[in-house]
């Protein structure tokens, strides 16, 4: 079979396949979309919701904008890991409640090491661990590997050029531990420090925040 015989026969199935998607009254649209999330075991494309559903992404991230206060009522809210991913999460005020209902007590709380570099990744990510260590100014290998262990951080990459370093970047967990629904809501820094999370030139090898205690 030629390449093109190939794709007209894929792209018979893919529109068989949508033809045969269960067809989703409007008016029921957004208790629909609910039932995906809360059945997904990860976060879910925007896309898989639409084309589930019959409609178009527009109108899945329209009913997505509206479900956000019947949701925050009932305890939930609509976590975005990028803008083509969503979950649904409990609310951070409830994350207390959560973790005793489930038995779950945080017994280790992350050391000021592990706060340092999940701000240079959380503000600067993707980005690898030269650039981490030369932000702070020491070694960053064994807090990473706590992160990565602990799941907040993940590889997302390799950065092209020598060695090809990875690149680190935040997770859902990450999302979950500080309460945020998204990294556009990781709070503004502070003038002093925005030119230390985005990386020393002539400092190199300093830490402003050690070097202010």
């Amino acid at each position: 079979m030629t390449d093109q015989a190939r794709e007209r026969e894929t792209t018979a199935q893919d529109g068989a396949e949508q033809r045969s998607m269960p067809e989703v009254p409007e008016s029921e649209l957004p208790g629909a979309i609910v039932a995906m999330l809360f059945a997904a075991t990860e976060p879910t494309r925007l896309n898989l919701l639409a084309r589930t559903t019959g409609y178009d992404v527009r109108t899945i991230s329209n009913a997505l904008d509206t479900l956000t206060p019947e949701l925050a009522r009932l305890g939930l809210i609509l976590q975005w890991i990028d803008q083509d991913h969503v979950q649904l999460a409990t609310t951070p005020d409830l994350a207390g409640l959560i973790r005793h209902f489930l038995g779950i007590e945080r017994t280790t709380k992350l050391s000021p090491a592990a706060l340092e570099v999940l701000a240079v990744i959380g503000y600067r990510q993707p980005v690898t661990r030269p650039e981490i260590d030369s932000v702070r100014g020491v070694d960053s290998s064994g807090v990473l590997q706590t992160l990565v262990a602990r799941e907040l951080i993940e590889p997302v990459g390799r950065l092209p050029g020598p060695g090809n370093p990875v690149q680190y970047g935040t997770t859902p967990e990450f999302l979950r531990l500080f309460g945020l629904t998204s990294l556009d809501e990781l709070p503004e820094l502070p003038e002093e420090l925005i030119d230390h999370i985005d990386g020393p030139e002539d400092n190199e090898g300093m830490d402003p925040l050690r070097d202010s205690e």
